[in-house]
This record gives C-alpha cells, structure tokens and sequence, in this order.
C-alpha cells in the first residue's frame, strides 16, 4: 500500500468524523507502514488533555491517540500556528506529536500519496 496520510481539522466532539479517523487509520496500520497524521486547525483540540466528552453523551477516544506507538505510527504533527492560535501548547496535548509550521504541514501535504481528511 503508498502512502497515507490522514489530516485531522475538526473538533473532537461535534461529529464523528475524529473518532472514525482515527479507528480508520488503526485499521490501515496494519496494511501501511508509510502513515503520516497530522493535526491542524481545531484539528489540535482532538489531542487536548483532560477531555470529559461523557457530559455530552459522547465517547471518549482519546485513550486511542495512545495507540500509536503500539501500531508503530511514528509521524505524528500537529501545527505550531494552530496550536498557538487557540492558546496551547505542546504539554496540554495527550500525545507527543512533533510541532511543524505552516508551510511545513503545506509541504508534508504535497508529499501526501493519499489524503485522507477528518
């Protein structure tokens, strides 16, 4: 299988888009071993520490972001810009995730074999 990269730019909890992203890029660990995630816009909310998303009856994925390392998915971004723009930053994330520029996330998405959006 090429390349996939999977981009994460919605809210955690607003749809299930984040949740199924990531079962989604789970499951395509198996069959990929070029897998590139990267988080930007409120995209970066979905690696927010301390989330409580039972209060609003949803489930709480976050334990799964945990995952990968264990499904050996190494290239993992989130943007800088993002980050700041929302008042964040690297430690109030649940996962280490290397922070890239702008133009470095443009570039790692012209790099993208496949792109799959969340």
């Amino acid at each position: 299988m090429s390349q996939l990269t999977y981009l994460f730019r919605s809210a955690p909890h607003g749809s299930a888009a984040g949740r199924e992203g990531v079962d989604a890029l789970l499951a395509a660990s198996a069959y990929c071993e070029d897998i590139t995630v990267i988080f930007i816009g409120d995209g970066v909310y979905q690696l927010l520490l301390g989330q409580e998303p039972s209060g609003i009856l949803s489930k709480d994925y976050a334990p799964m972001l945990k995952l990968f390392d264990l499904y050996d998915i190494e290239q993992v971004f989130v943007c800088s810009e993002s980050l700041a723009q929302r008042g964040l930053a690297q430690a109030d994330l649940v996962i280490d995730a290397q922070a890239l520029s702008l133009e470095q996330v443009k570039e790692k998405l012209q790099q993208a074999g496949k792109l799959l959006s969340f």
